[in-house]
């Protein structure tokens, strides 16, 4: 089997959306000091979902507002968010998940 090289842009982002895998997933969450869990793939799912469906990586509030939708209110919390994706859960998830930066993330 031959090693994909996998072009991703400046700040980590892949560029190639067809890339991604669940294994690639966990390698960038590694890199990143996170060790995924069952919460976050299903955060990681919805994204992808989410993405999929709107073409565009959510920012912090559609990102709550999906969650909420999709998962209940009770993860459907920035500060749940935060607990799985530190920092900015919009930007580290998507980058995890394989999909661009949120156009509206700094």
């Amino acid at each position: 089997m031959t090693e994909k090289t996998l072009i991703l842009d400046e700040e980590g982002y892949l560029l190639n959306l067809q890339d991604w895998t669940p294994e690639l997933a966990n390698q960038l969450a590694q890199d990143v000091d996170v060790e995924l869990t069952n919460a976050h793939w299903e955060i990681i799912y919805l994204l992808r979902d989410f993405y999929h469906e709107f073409e565009v990586s959510p920012a912090m509030r559609p990102l709550v507002k999906a969650v909420t939708k999709k998962l209940g209110a009770e993860k459907g919390r920035s500060i749940y968010l935060m607990t799985l994706f530190p920092g900015s859960p919009p930007k580290l998830a998507a980058k995890i998940a394989g999909l661009p930066k949120p156009a509206n993330c700094l």
